[in-house]
């Protein structure tokens, strides 16, 4: 037996374990990696379904830096102005407002964006972090 465990016994039974602090932080960390281990398992297997999607640091990058989501995503799905508008039942010209900042677009048109990107809506709307 170890010698930084101590079982604690009641009516013959083992009722609590007493463990060094260095032992119990062994083992939160222990438990913590199986943790990480099993949620990269997860992302993995929904990547492999289909179901989740890896996406670029480039993209992710531009997000950040405030460019207009609408035009990062469009680029990035490798589609033309004409092929989203098209695909959200939209006109070209008010894309265009959009992705420019001239427009905000209604949520049911961001909705439409967001569908025909293949994206939740949240992935569209730019947060202003004061607001947070």
């Amino acid at each position: 037996m170890n010698p930084d465990v101590q079982i604690i016994e009641k009516n013959g039974q083992p009722e609590w374990v007493v463990v060094s602090y260095e032992a119990y932080l062994e083992l939160v960390e222990k438990v913590e990696m199986l943790q990480d281990t099993r949620d990269y398992d997860t992302v993995k297997a929904a990547i492999t379904r289909g179901e989740e999607e890896l996406i670029p640091a480039k993209v992710v990058d531009a997000l950040l830096a405030g460019e207009q989501p609408v035009k990062v995503w469009r680029e990035y799905r490798q589609m033309t102005r004409q092929h989203l508008a098209r695909e959200a039942k939209i006109s070209e010209p008010y894309l265009s407002q959009i992705e420019s900042g001239k427009r905000n677009g209604s949520t049911e048109v961001l909705t439409a964006l967001a569908d025909a990107l293949n994206i939740n809506l949240d992935d569209l709307v730019i947060r202003n972090p004061s607001d947070e």
